[in-house]
């Protein structure tokens, strides 16, 4: 699972306090919920019991992805990154060229993607796209539903 993942500073922070939140919070719950199970006596057939552990297993499975994440994270660092071109930590705003719709977006890493909130990944077909493009740009997006096209009209940090 050694794969490089870029984020933004403010997606670091994010994985640091969920990091954080498992390992000081839930796998105390967790060892809490299993205690109180165990309480209810027989092992083979008590679902609370099951339950727990399966939930304790999660957690655990997703501490060790975070702290491996973290290990092999790369920061984005944020006084270079230029407003030239849409990259990683920039805002951008398109154009659908054949609706007229606008749109800001802000591109992140991976795992910062929330589309609802308008932050788009970096490996995502419109995030693709993008990266590298400049204003005036009118680039064409291969999505699984088509192809369509986007102008962009400004690019800014994403402040």
């Amino acid at each position: 699972m050694a794969n490089m993942m870029t984020v933004t500073t403010d997606g670091f922070k994010k994985l640091e306090a969920e990091l954080s939140f498992l390992v000081n919070t839930k796998r105390e719950e967790v060892k809490e919920a299993i205690a109180v199970a165990r309480s209810f006596g027989d092992l083979s057939e008590n679902s609370e019991y099951d339950e727990a552990k399966n939930e304790q297993a999660k957690v655990e499975a997703r501490i060790a992805e975070l702290e491996e994440i973290l290990k092999n994270v790369t920061v984005i660092d944020e006084s270079s990154i230029s407003t030239d071109v849409v990259g990683l930590g920039t805002k951008v705003k398109i154009r659908d060229v054949e609706y007229g719709d606008e749109e800001d977006l802000s591109i992140v890493g991976s795992n910062e993607a929330e589309s609802l909130a308008g932050k788009i990944s970096d490996l995502s077909p419109l995030g693709v796209a993008l990266i590298g493009k400049k204003i005036g740009d009118v680039v064409t997006v291969e999505a699984p539903s088509g192809s369509y096209e986007v102008e962009i009209l400004d690019i800014s940090l994403d402040k």
